[in-house]
């Protein structure tokens, strides 16, 4: 691999927190998974008005206004160059119960009226994999590590690709090939050649 493109920091962990709330006078059950313009998020959280949701942290230009200079991470993007605006610490996953109060309720507030008088009832935090990348997940054997094959960096989408992955890795451990899809595309190579695989529809 020598003189060509070192993929050591392609992936992060970014922390998120996600929190649950009850607010009896919200909307129904027909209420589909909710992703405001504003990046505030919900979805019913099984029956009798309860509710999960969260936010990533808000995306900034160059030019833009930066509160926080610790730690800021940059994020590809075909036509900018964004950033994340006050990442949280990504060494401590306590949750911080203020950026519920002071980011998020005021944006669900505004998208439902009757969140205004929700009651929070738990919280959690985890890592948000983020390939820097492209923002695509990467399979197949690491191109230094002899025997370890990795399956990470899909940045949000992760879930939805998670069989057809844990399929192909699979695959590529008991047979050394795919067989049920050919995913070689999405192996190192395009990180160690500098070449990005693109997908602008996600």
């Amino acid at each position: 691999l020598g003189g060509k493109r070192s993929t050591s920091r392609s992936f992060w962990g970014f922390p998120r927190y996600v929190f649950t709330w009850h607010c009896p006078n919200g909307p129904g059950l027909s209420c589909p998974f909710l992703i405001d313009t504003s990046g505030a998020y919900f979805r019913r959280d099984g029956f009798a008005g309860n509710y999960l949701g969260g936010m990533s942290p808000p995306k900034v230009s160059p030019r833009g206004p930066l509160r926080s200079f610790t730690p800021l991470f940059f994020i590809r993007h075909p036509q900018l160059i964004l950033f994340q605006e006050e990442e949280p610490d990504p060494s401590d996953l306590s949750v911080d119960h203020d950026y519920f109060q002071e980011q998020i309720w005021p944006r669900l507030a505004r998208r439902v009226p009757a969140f205004e008088s929700l009651r929070v009832q738990g919280s959690w935090a985890g890592y948000y994999d983020y390939n820097t990348f492209d923002q695509n997940g990467v399979l197949g054997p690491h191109p230094r590590l002899e025997n370890l094959f990795l399956a990470a960096g899909f940045s949000g989408h992760g879930l939805q690709h998670a069989p057809a992955a844990g399929r192909a890795v699979a695959e590529l451990v008991i047979k050394g090939r795919y067989e049920t899809l050919d995913l070689r595309r999405l192996g190192w190579d395009r990180l160690v050649d500098g070449e990005p695989l693109e997908e602008h529809g996600l």
